[in-house]
C-alpha cells in the first residue's frame, strides 16, 4: 500500500506544478528563463552642473511660463495648448544633449521636451 501510494504522488505534484506554472503565466508572471519588459521612461542624463546651467541660462532670458497648469512628471505627454519654445543657443552651445529639445517653464521649473515623442524627458527645478 505504501508503494502505491508513493507513486500516486509524483503524478500529483506534476499536475500541481503545470496548473500553478500556467495560472503564473496566465497572470502575466514571465516564465522562467524570461526577463519582463519593462516600460522605459524617456529621460537624457544631466549632470547636476548642466541642470544648474540650463536652469541659470534660461532664467536670463525672461521667457513667460506655460499659460495653465500641468503635470510635470518625466513621460508625460505634454497637451498640444502648451507653447513649446526652442532650446535657446546660448544652452545649446553649453549643453549639446538638449540641443533638439523643446522646453517650458512651469511653476519655477524648466521641463524639457522631447519633440518626436511630445513627451517630457526633465524637470528642473
Amino acid at each position: 500500500m505504501k508503494t502505491r501510494s508513493a507513486s500516486l504522488m509524483i503524478p500529483i505534484a506534476l499536475a500541481f506544478s503545470l496548473a500553478l506554472s500556467a495560472a503564473l503565466l496566465s497572470l502575466g508572471a514571465p516564465a522562467q528563463g524570461q526577463t519582463p519588459t519593462v516600460p522605459v521612461q524617456p529621460k537624457i542624463n544631466l549632470s547636476l552642473e548642466q541642470r544648474h546651467v540650463i536652469k541659470e541660462l534660461i532664467k536670463d532670458l525672461n521667457i513667460s511660463p506655460a499659460s495653465q497648469k500641468i503635470e510635470t512628471t518625466v513621460g508625460t505627454t505634454v497637451p498640444a495648448t502648451i507653447n513649446l519654445s526652442p532650446m535657446p543657443q546660448v544652452v545649446s552651445e553649453k549643453i549639446p544633449q538638449v540641443k533638439s529639445h523643446l522646453f517650458f517653464l512651469e511653476d519655477g521649473k524648466v521641463v524639457i521636451v522631447d519633440p518626436k515623442e511630445n513627451k517630457i524627458v526633465d524637470a528642473i527645478d
